[in-house]
């Protein structure tokens, strides 16, 4: 009977591991994008403590920079909230099946 069970959520247990998959990878991809935007920021400091750049300069590109960290925080919070809620359905449909 177990087998038979298993046999038939197979496919559903399937198509969650792939969704969790490319959840995870998209996850990643936008920590690694705060990250580049961290270190350009670190850069853009660093070109302003040398004089490199003016202070409107500076400015300019700093807000850029924390429009563009804060949309890709948003994006990650708006990922993570949606991940535990089809978490908590595939965990209710289980027991179901179960």
């Amino acid at each position: 009977m177990v087998l038979v069970d298993d046999l038939l959520t197979f496919p559903m247990r399937s198509l969650f591991w792939i969704f969790r998959e490319i959840h995870n990878a998209a996850q990643e991809e936008f920590a690694n994008e705060s990250e580049s935007i961290t270190a350009e920021l670190s850069n853009l400091y660093m070109r302003l403590e040398t004089g490199k750049i003016s202070e409107e300069e500076f400015a300019a590109e700093e807000r850029t920079l924390l429009e563009r960290l804060d949309r890709t925080q948003e994006r990650g919070r708006g990922l993570h909230e949606e991940h535990g809620r089809d978490e908590k359905r595939g965990q209710r449909e289980h027991r179901r099946v179960a």
